[in-house]
Order: C-alpha cells, then sequence, then structure tokens
C-alpha cells in the first residue's frame, strides 16, 4: 500500500473515529484497506450477516432438522423400551435424547434468526452508507497536506484502528504493511492506554448507545384472533342462539311452525390499561438516548404481554375474557392424572380433543401452548406407533402436531394435575378483540413539575372475549 494512499484512507478514518459506529460499521470502516480490482479502495463489508440471504442457506437447515429428528425417533423409542423393560430410562439414552431435543429446539426459531440476520444486514449497509458520505466530504487536497505533523499523526491513528482489526482477523496485512505498521507502533510505544498520565486519559472508553434486554415473553394471541376497530364504548355482535329442525308431512298433511330459531347479542367492551411513568427533565435532557421513545417501547411490550396473559386466563371483569376461564369452552381429558399422555404413553388424548370438534372449525384450527408442553408432544405417538410431531421445513411448512399448525404461547400452563396446557380450534371465529384506543401517550409536565420529574402516561382501551365456545376445545390433565 502507498503512503499516499494511506494518507488518503487515514482521513477518512479521522473523520469516522468522531461518530459512535456499530460493530458492523466499524468493519466495514476497515474493509477500505483492501483494495478493490481496479486498483482503488472499494467499499467491502466485511460483517457476515451483512451479506443478502441466500435461498441456499435455508435449503442447508433442511438435513440438520430431519437428521435430528430421525435421531430422535430412534433415541426414544430406545428409551420407551428400556422402560418398558427394566422400569427406568438409561441415563444415556436420556441424555443422548436431550442433546437431540435441544437441535429441533434450535430451529424453532429459524424465521426470527433469519429475520435477525436481515436486520444486521441492513445495518451494515446503513453504515457503509454513512461512511461513504464521510469520505466524500473530504477536501480534494487532502492528499498533499503540507503539515506532516498533521499527516503523521492521522497515519498513527489509521495504523492503529488497522492493528486492531488484524489482532482479530478483520483486516489481513501483506508483510509491506506489518512493517510499516511495527516502525510507526515503535515510535508510539512510549505512550500507553494502561497508565492514565502516560496517554490513558486520551483513550476513553466506548460507549455504546444500545440498551441490552432480555427477550419478554408474551403470546401472540392477536396473530389468531380476530380484531375489531370501534369509535364506540362497546361492540354488539348478533349471534344465533337456537335453530329449529325440518320436518316431514305427508301429501296433504298440516304444517306446523318450526320453533327453536333464536338470536342474541354478544356485548365487547373496550376496558382500560395504562402504564405510568416519572422520568427526570435533566434525565430527558441529558441522556443519551430518546427516552419518551424508550419509555413507548417499553410500554407497548408490556400492553402485548398483558394482553396475551389476559387472552389466556383472564376473568372477564375489567379485562380479557380468557379461553381458559370461560364456562362455556369445552374439555377433553388427557387419560393420566398430571400428564398430555394417556396410560399408554401414547397421544390419545390429543387426538381425542382434536376430533371433538367439528369439521370446519378443525380445517383452520391451530394448536397452543407452551414451550415445555411442545417438548413432550414431541414425544408422543398415535396408536400405529408413529410420531404426531412432524417437521415441516422439508415442505416449506411450519412444524406441525398431527398435521396441523401450532403457537408457542408462555402464559398457557405446563403440565399438571387438573392444569390445561393445551388448546385446539379455530380462534378466529371463537375469539374477538375490540380496540378502542391503540395506544395514546400523555405527557405531563404539570403535576410533578415541583419534584423535577415529568410524568408520562401510556393507555390503550382494548376489551376481548370468547363468542364462539364451540370452535375451541382445551385439554385437562386428569383420568
Amino acid at each position: 500500500m502507498k503512503i499516499s494512499t494511506m494518507f488518503m484512507v487515514a482521513c477518512g478514518l479521522a473523520l469516522a473515529a468522531t461518530a459512535v459506529f456499530a460493530p458492523e460499521a466499524i468493519a466495514a470502516i476497515l474493509a477500505f484497506t483492501h483494495p478493490t480490482s481496479d486498483g482503488g479502495h472499494g467499499m467491502m463489508i466485511a460483517s457476515a450477516a451483512a451479506a443478502a440471504i441466500d435461498p441456499e442457506e435455508l435449503k442447508k437447515a433442511i438435513s440438520p432438522v430431519m437428521t435430528a429428528f430421525e435421531e430422535f425417533k430412534i433415541t426414544n423409542d430406545n428409551r420407551l423400551k428400556e422402560i418398558e423393560k427394566k422400569g427406568s430410562a438409561d441415563v444415556i439414552t436420556t441424555e443422548k435424547l436431550t442433546k437431540i431435543e435441544t437441535t429441533l429446539q434450535q430451529y424453532e426459531g429459524l424465521n426470527q434468526k433469519l429475520t435477525m440476520a436481515e436486520q444486521q444486514a441492513k445495518a451494515a449497509k446503513d453504515a457503509a452508507e454513512r461512511i461513504e458520505v464521510a469520505l466524500a466530504r473530504l477536501p480534494a487536497n487532502d492528499r498533499s497536506r503540507k503539515d506532516p505533523g498533521e499527516a503523521k499523526a492521522m497515519f498513527n491513528s489509521w495504523a492503529r484502528a488497522v492493528v486492531r482489526a488484524h489482532a482479530v482477523g478483520v483486516v489481513n496485512l501483506g508483510a509491506d504493511e506489518q512493517k510499516v505498521l511495527a516502525d510507526v507502533m515503535a515510535e508510539a510505544k512510549a505512550l500507553n492506554v494502561g497508565t492514565d498520565t502516560a496517554g490513558g486519559y486520551l483513550a476513553p472508553t466506548e460507549y455504546v448507545a444500545e440498551i441490552i434486554k432480555a427477550v419478554t415473553l408474551s403470546s401472540p394471541a392477536r396473530g389468531l384472533v380476530r380484531v375489531r376497530n370501534t369509535a364506540n364504548k362497546a361492540i354488539q355482535i348478533p349471534k344465533r342462539t337456537g335453530q329449529f329442525a325440518a320436518r316431514r308431512t305427508t301429501e296433504q298433511g298440516t304444517k306446523t311452525e318450526t320453533t327453536g330459531l333464536t338470536y342474541g347479542l354478544e356485548e365487547l367492551t373496550a376496558p382500560e390499561m395504562y402504564a405510568l411513568i416519572d422520568i427526570s427533565n435533566q434525565m430527558l435532557e441529558d441522556a443519551a438516548f430518546d427516552m419518551e421513545a424508550e419509555i413507548r417501547q417499553e410500554s407497548a411490550e408490556q400492553f402485548a404481554v398483558k394482553e396475551g396473559a389476559e387472552f389466556v386466563s383472564g376473568t372477564g371483569i375489567g379485562e380479557y375474557e380468557g379461553i381458559l376461564t370461560n364456562g362455556s369452552v369445552a374439555e377433553t381429558v388427557s387419560g393420566t392424572a398430571a400428564t398430555i399422555a394417556d396410560s399408554d404413553g401414547q397421544a390419545n388424548g390429543l387426538l381425542t380433543l382434536k376430533h371433538a370438534i367439528k369439521t370446519a372449525y378443525a380445517a383452520n384450527a391451530t394448536w397452543i401452548m407452551n414451550r415445555t408442553t411442545i417438548g413432550s408432544v414431541r414425544k408422543l405417538k398415535d396408536a400405529q406407533k408413529n410420531y404426531i410431531w412432524m417437521p415441516g421445513i422439508a415442505q416449506g411448512k411450519p412444524n406441525s402436531i398431527d398435521g396441523d399448525p401450532y403457537a408457542e404461547f408462555p402464559d398457557m400452563p405446563s403440565e399438571g394435575a387438573n392444569l390445561y396446557p393445551i388448546a385446539y380450534g379455530d380462534y378466529r371465529r371463537a375469539y374477538t378483540i375490540v380496540d378502542r384506543i391503540s395506544m395514546e401517550m400523555l405527557r405531563d409536565p404539570y403535576t410533578q413539575a415541583t419534584s423535577g420529574n415529568i410524568r408520562f402516561i401510556f393507555r390503550r382501551r382494548t376489551g376481548g372475549k370468547v363468542v364462539l365456545a364451540e370452535a375451541i376445545r382445551k385439554l385437562k390433565c386428569s383420568t
């Protein structure tokens, strides 16, 4: 690499160093040190996440999933035989099964992982574009700076950046480049970061403008049910509550009224939920984050958490009515006191549950259960010794339980005596959510003014209830 070219790159890096970049942006900056085929120094994104999603990668996921599932079936069959023969499974077999289950669980979130990769690729692309803009703003005569001290300082900054990148494998240096860098670093080695007075004060730590957050689990109810918006305090939906029966008559027989056809109304109100947060004026003024946007996001997330929990077990009084608390939702017992398997260890309870609802509902039905229960279902077989859980990735479809899709609902209970760990049915017909106000924010600078705070109140008006109980059914752990 020519020294003049190094100076030009150093100029760009000096500008880029004044901003805070994400790791993928740093990788993009350092990629400038690699020449392109035309002799220039084009942008090459070093982050693997920045590459476009290759359809071949999706195809590669098929083999490990199918292989793991075949191993799972063989290992679980061996476990069942050992239990039948000795009364308990061998420890080695159990451990092997656990490892295989872990592999299968990794692919439950395949779509989420792909989405994250796309987001990372977009972030890397945006960072690259910002760097190109910064370099484009450099004066044309930056290559011929007259002040050798300035050029040397810029080159030193570039050298240190490349050395750090080289250490982690982002940039590969040739022999000449390594010699140049060695000379520069040898000249500057008297100054070090470890000692404050010897230069440590000049090397501040980086503050990453990103908050580390654990995943917040919520049940995705809205994706399954019918959602209606209203400008009124409630909605009323007409409902047929009774039917007449057709009759026969003779050629000249007397016809009487066929009674029994009746109607009623289902009323859905929109009670309020809220979140109240006080933030000091100075926090709003000095924080490195947009605190209003941050608490808005947090409030929306917590509203979703509460909504999902109420969909499962809400009382229906001032909140959603839960599918497990509605007295009209029918149940099927599993056949054992505390598990979803029947007394023979098979899935007869689940299959009985599935065939207990009408065919029209089963055509659009979905299983819902939590992650732990999914693991239990994966071990179950039907009367013909076939596993009822099947991976669908090979056909480009979601995984299924006896041919029907399932959704993970963290708020569903796990297996236990007299609990309902699984529900099944057509939730779009069975359940309706009504939204009066999706979410609004009130910014109150007066109530807490004497305390130096500003009060933020977030509120929603939304309700939901079971409107057609026969379209869903729940499984009870009971004999």
